[in-house]
């Protein structure tokens, strides 16, 4: 198959998982660096590519925005945008080989916490009060994963928020993709002043990701969440055993 025509309709797919759930740079990331990418640019050319379907997906899902864990939406997304800027920088510094070594373990906190996260936190619902700063916290911290590693941002982000309050995939799907955003926005100024993103790629990537991620909003309002969940889970948990297998080969 024609490179540029796999690279366009991975871009399908991940704005579509991105917008139903999150999780499209599980995708991306590994057809990036099949195609001779550089980790480090594969992770920034994606996070590029995928910005526009994130922010499409964002203007359809805008009427379901609000407050976050009881926390309004401003405080949030200010909190966002500081993590953001901060992965970014952070990734800047961070060598090829860094991370490569530390890109399955990234994908595998990322499908742990989307997979325990239901259980664990109703158990921590019974026995701790989350108030504000604890929520502004965790989301700073989310921020700079959004900023720093991009992949399954979203997912983390509704794996932490069910963790914190409890809620379902399909409640959190306008604050989730207008959060990655945001993280995102300051991430991708950063990585393409700093010559961080391929971009015969990236506009390839990106014109599908537009076409999935505007497609997969509609498509979500739709399906049941747990079904959603559940292919998410399972696709993520196959790639990241694919990127520790390809950690021992590579070691």
């Amino acid at each position: 198959m024609n490179p540029s025509l796999i690279f366009v309709l991975t871009g399908v797919l991940a704005g579509a998982m991105n917008a139903l759930a999150g999780g499209g740079s599980f995708v991306t990331l590994p057809v990036l660096i099949a195609g001779g990418l550089p980790s480090v640019f594969a992770n920034a050319t994606s996070s590029v590519a995928l910005y526009p379907g994130g922010a499409a997906s964002a203007w359809v899902f805008r009427d379901g925005l609000g407050s976050i864990c009881g926390v309004p939406l401003v405080p949030t997304l200010v909190v966002t945008l500081l993590g953001g800027l901060a992965g970014s920088l952070l990734l800047l510094f961070t060598p090829n080989a860094t991370f490569d070594r530390l890109l399955p373990w990234l994908l595998l906190l990322a499908t742990m916490t989307l997979m325990f996260a239901p259980r664990v936190g109703a158990f921590l619902r019974t026995r701790l009060t989350v108030g504000k700063p604890t929520i502004l916290i965790v989301q700073f911290v989310l921020g700079l994963y959004g900023g720093y590693f991009g992949g399954a941002a979203g997912l983390m982000m509704i794996a932490s928020w069910s963790l914190l309050k409890g809620a379902d995939i399909k409640a959190l799907s306008a604050p989730r993709t207008l959060m990655v955003t945001a993280a995102n926005t300051v991430a991708i100024i950063c990585f393409s002043i700093a010559g961080k993103v391929r971009w015969e790629a990236c506009l390839l990537v990106g014109a599908g990701a537009i076409v999935g991620g505007y497609a997969g909003a509609h498509i979500g309002r739709r399906l049941d969440p747990e079904l959603v969940r559940y292919g998410t889970l399972l696709l993520s948990t196959a790639i990241t055993v694919y990127f520790f297998i390809r950690d021992t080969k590579y070691a």
